[in-house]
C-alpha cells in the first residue's frame, strides 16, 4: 500500500527510485537493480520533524527537572550544558537523529542556541552526514543573560554582533538551496526572554538578505505570554509581527497560547507553526488550538522538541499525541488520523519551505518510511 498524502491511495503498487527520485510508480513495474520486498507493508513519506534541540539526547529524566514548568527546567538544566563541548554536542545530535530515522523521519530541523566549550553548528551538522537525515540546521542564539534580567547563565550567551558574525559564516558555509539539499541553514534566535528586540530584528534582517529562514520559540505557555506583556507592552504576535518576524519563511515553535487575532495574523502572512504535542505536555505547557490554525489556513508541522523534554524523539507517537489532544479539548471528530499524518510530511515539508519532500509522487526526492503493518 503507498499513501501518496496529496492523491489517491494505491495498492499492490510498485516505486522506482532513481537517483535519489522517485522515478515511476506503478502495478507491476520490472525490478531493476536492488529491490526491497515491501509486501505487507504500507510506505508513507518520510515524516518530517520541524522543531528539535539534539542537543538534550544527552539530558532525559534529569532530576530537579522532571516536575518543573518551563523556566524551572531550564533553570535546571543550562548549567549541564554549560559544560556541554564538540564531542557532547555531537553524540548528542547522532544518537537523535538515528532515533528519530527509526520513527520514520527523513527530514529534521534542529534548533541549537548555546555553544559552550568551542561547540559549533558544524558538529550537529556532521551527526547528520553520517545518519543519512536531511537537515535544516538553525543557527540559534542567547544574548541576554541573568545579569541582564535574563534567564539563562552569563556564560552560555554571546554578543550580538558575534552570533550575527557567525549566523552569516555558517549560511555561507553550509546552506544549500538546491532542491535535495541535505543540508540547510536558518537563523534562529532563541526566545523573545533570552535575545533582545535589536537582535531579533537583525536576525530577520540578515536571513532576508541571505535568503535563509527564521525560526523560534514563541507563546509557549502562560509564563511567555506573561513575560511579554511585562517586558514589550504586547502580545507575543504583535511582538514577532513589530519585528519582521512573520511571513512565509518564519516558522515558530509551540504557539500554544495563540489567541484568535494571532492565528489570523499567521494565516494571512503565512507564518507557520511547528506543533509540539508531548512536550507540551511534558511541561504542563497547554493544548494548542491546532484545529483553529488548520481550519484558518495556518501551516502546520510536527516537533518532537527535545528530547529533555520530551524523553524520546519518536514522530509517529507524536502525530498520535497531536491527533489524540485535539480530539481530547474539542471532540472526537476534530483530528483523523489521516489529517496527524498529513501534519507530519506535508505540513512539515512547507513549515520548512520544502517543496521536494512530504509526498509520494514521481519527481520527488525519495524519502519513504516503509511500516510492516502485518
Amino acid at each position: 500500500m503507498v499513501l501518496t498524502m496529496d492523491g489517491p491511495d494505491l495498492s499492490d503498487t510498485d516505486i522506482h527510485l532513481k537517483d535519489g527520485q522517485i522515478a515511476a510508480i506503478g502495478q507491476g513495474l520490472p525490478a531493476r537493480g536492488d529491490t526491497v520486498d515491501a509486501r505487507g507493508c504500507l510506505i508513507t513519506p518520510g515524516l518530517i520533524n520541524t522543531h528539535h534541540h539534539l542537543f538534550q539526547t544527552l539530558t532525559r529524566a534529569v532530576p530537579g527537572a522532571q516536575d518543573a514548568m518551563l523556566f524551572g527546567w531550564l533553570q535546571t538544566l543550562y548549567p549541564i550544558w554549560a559544560r556541554f563541548g564538540p564531542d557532547e554536542m555531537r553524540l548528542s545530535a547522532t544518537l537523535g537523529l538515528a532515533e528519530l530515522a527509526l520513527s520514520g523521519c527523513t527530514l529534521s530541523s534542529d534548533h541549537l542556541y548555546l555553544f559552550p566549550n568551542g561547540a559549533r553548528l558544524d558538529d550537529t551538522i556532521e551527526a547528520a552526514n553520517e545518519i543519512g537525515v536531511r537537515l535544516l540546521a538553525t543557527r540559534g542564539a542567547m544574548s541576554i543573560g541573568e545579569s541582564d534580567g535574563g534567564l539563562p547563565p552569563d556564560t552560555l550567551v554571546d554578543s550580538e554582533a558575534a552570533i550575527l558574525e557567525d549566523c552569516s559564516r555558517r549560511v555561507v558555509t553550509f546552506h544549500d538551496p538546491r532542491p535535495g539539499a541535505m543540508v540547510q541553514i536558518g537563523i534562529a534566535p532563541c526566545s523573545p526572554f533570552s535575545v533582545s528586540r535589536e537582535l531579533m530584528r537583525d536576525a530577520a534582517l540578515l536571513a532576508r538578505d541571505k535568503g535563509v529562514r527564521l525560526h523560534t520559540h514563541l507563546a509557549e505557555n502562560d509564563e511567555d505570554i506573561a513575560y511579554s506583556l511585562e517586558h514589550f507592552g504586547c502580545r507575543p504576535g504583535q511582538y514577532a509581527q513589530d519585528l519582521g518576524w512573520t511571513g512565509d519563511d518564519v516558522w515558530h515553535a509551540h504557539c500554544v497560547k495563540l489567541d484568535a487575532g494571532e492565528i489570523d495574523l499567521f494565516a494571512r502572512t503565512g507564518t507557520a507553526v511547528a506543533h509540539c504535542p508531548c512536550s507540551n505536555c511534558r511541561l504542563g505547557s497547554g493544548i494548542a488550538p491546532v484545529r483553529a490554525m488548520r481550519d484558518a489556513g495556518v501551516t502546520v508541522g510536527l516537533g518532537v522538541d527535545g528530547s529533555a523534554s520530551n524523553d524520546q524523539a519518536n514522530l509517529a507517537q507524536e502525530a498520535r499525541q497531536a491527533m489524540l489532544l485535539q480530539r481530547v479539548a474539542f471532540g472526537a471528530d476534530k483530528m483523523s488520523a489521516r489529517e496527524a499524518l498529513e501534519i507530519a510530511t506535508l505540513g512539515g515539508a512547507k513549515a520548512l519551505g520544502r517543496s521536494d519532500v512530504g509526498r509520494i509522487r514521481t519527481g520527488m526526492r525519495a524519502d519513504l518510511a516503509d511500516w510492516d503493518i502485518r
